[in-house]
């Protein structure tokens, strides 16, 4: 109890408050630009850190982290561009909310879920670090496979009413995660003999390409005036009743990200795809997601939010950063002295529950800036149209090529774009396409792997662990469901369509007999 209290005195230092202001709104500001992101954001901050305290250094960099993954969330509402890939899942129903005039429940609902997901993913951080972190190292290659697939089935969910078109890009969203090196042998694949295409093709790139620079088309291309407006921003917290209402997905969302990212080699936008597609299943309004329920809004954002919490267990008890963003984390860590490992609780206890204490004032920092940070989306998107697509394109494109310096990051994001707006043209749904590209290589490094493991015996795989073979029983589950609801769906149609045209008929014979009299 005196380490927790020590923590919480470390944590409320001016200093330490004046880097969480500054560093989460900057966040949510980077991660709310299309194609910058945490990534950015992180390396924009990192070298004002050197001169800082371990607490203060850490308080920035978090800031930034926590802010930016919120961020990517407002452009997804408003202009259906998610800021961030960890976004990409929140424009399934925060665009419909906005294009029915709902923009401020919109953004309340995108704002409250984050902050829930985060504040809880860090009350989990606190008392379940430890056993997560034991459970977290049973995941082999096989789990993660299994749970991979089950955040596949998002796809079927997202393309009801056209499943084969869905199909053809989720296939082609996985094709573009295969560019590049395999992650086993180490073989250059579909490059063409191009050795820039060897790194493979960033995932920032291609979503910024296939929703902010495709919905620049479709805005310019659009003949009425309607068609081209852009909302304005304003926002609108969900009373306690609405929140009581959908306090199952709040926290459904929450465990399923805090659980996520507390897998290595996981990441904030994999876990919103698998809230998403277990919303898709159990949230009493499924029928309505994809349509402009904020369900969906909750599954991405609680989701996503509780990834920044529950990402740093891997990170701090083992020394295993989950993705990028902890691997930059960790790297600041080290430089300020701080070596995350097993024995990190033992020998820096105090420093590890300040940095938990930290995560939860720069949640509350998030939930108090949102709405002036919305209100600068709000004045930039007041400007003229021609000059915001402007900015969208400038920032897609800055986006696209700094995180990894490749010019050909820029050709891709073109390319996707004008790709992604042919597809919008023939009713194809962009969403399979993007979770393939963020699901292909951790399904495809899983399986490869898990096939070494037990010698070329797929069939092994349904036995291997209690919790593989409990993932891959889900999966039936799920698939089932699916197909006995098609099966429903598809009866009552029949029936209600051969009412109408019994109903129809002995009108028309009424018709037919006046006339005759």
């Amino acid at each position: 109890m005196d380490v927790i209290l020590a923590a919480v005195g470390d944590a409320f230092t001016w200093q330490a408050l004046l880097a969480i202001v500054i560093g989460t709104w900057a966040g949510i500001i980077i991660g709310g630009l299309p194609g910058l992101g945490s990534v950015v954001g992180l390396t924009i901050f990192l070298p004002f850190t050197f001169g800082m305290d371990v607490i203060t250094s850490m308080a920035l960099l978090i800031g930034v982290y926590c802010g930016s993954v919120y961020g990517g969330s407002i452009t997804a509402i408003l202009i259906n561009t998610p800021g961030t890939p960890q976004s990409a899942a929140t424009v399934f129903d925060g665009y419909p909310m906005t294009q029915q005039g709902r923009v401020d429940e919109a953004l309340g609902w995108a704002t409250f879920a984050s902050f829930f997901g985060g504040v809880l993913s860090c009350v989990l951080l606190i008392f379940c670090a430890p056993q997560l972190a034991k459970f977290a190292v049973n995941f082999g290659s096989i789990e993660v496979f299994a749970l991979v697939c089950l955040a596949m089935l998002c796809i079927v969910g997202i393309s009801r009413g056209s499943l084969l078109k869905g199909l053809v890009c989720g296939m082609m969203g996985f094709f573009f995660s295969m560019v590049g090196s395999d992650p086993i042998t180490g073989a250059d694949r579909f490059t063409f003999g191009t050795y820039a295409l060897s790194s493979g093709l960033d995932l920032i790139p291609v979503v910024v390409g296939a929703f902010a620079l495709s919905e620049v088309f479709v805005r310019f291309s659009a003949r009425d005036e309607e068609a081209t407006t852009i909302p304005e921003a304003r926002l609108r917290f969900p009373s306690l009743r609405e929140i009581g209402r959908r306090l199952v997905e709040l926290l459904r969302g929450s465990f399923i990200g805090s659980f996520v990212g507390a897998l290595p080699g996981t990441g904030a936008a994999a876990a919103a795809f698998i809230s998403y597609a277990a919303a898709q299943k159990l949230s009493p309004r499924r029928a309505n997601l994809g349509k402009g329920e904020p369900d969906g809004i909750i599954a991405s954002e609680s989701s996503n939010n509780a990834v920044t919490g529950s990402a740093f267990i891997p990170t701090l008890a083992l020394g295993i950063p989950g993705d990028v963003v902890t691997a930059m984390m960790m790297g600041a860590m080290v430089i300020h002295g701080i070596t995350p490992g097993v024995r990190l609780m033992a020998d820096q206890a105090q420093t590890v529950y300040t940095l938990f204490v930290v995560l939860i004032i720069v949640n509350v920092a998030m939930l108090i800036l949102s709405k002036p940070s919305i209100g600068l989306f709000r004045y930039l998107f007041k400007l003229p149209l021609g000059f915001v697509m402007g900015g969208i394109v400038m920032f897609s494109f800055i986006g696209a090529v700094s995180v990894r310096g490749n010019p050909l990051d820029l050709v891709v994001a073109a390319l996707t774009g004008i790709l992604a707006y042919v597809l919008r043209r023939g009713g194809y749904p962009l969403a399979p396409l993007v979770i393939g590209m963020v699901l292909g290589p951790a399904l495809e490094s899983s399986l490869r792997r898990g096939l070494l493991i037990s010698r070329g015996d797929f069939l092994s795989f349904f036995t291997h662990s209690g919790i593989a073979t409990t993932l891959f029983v889900l999966i039936g589950l799920f698939l089932i469901w699916t197909i006995v609801g098609g099966v429903i769906e598809w009866r009552a149609k029949v029936i209600r369509t051969r009412r109408e045209a019994s109903s129809a008929q002995p009108a028309s014979e009424q018709g037919i007999m006046h006339d005759h009299h």
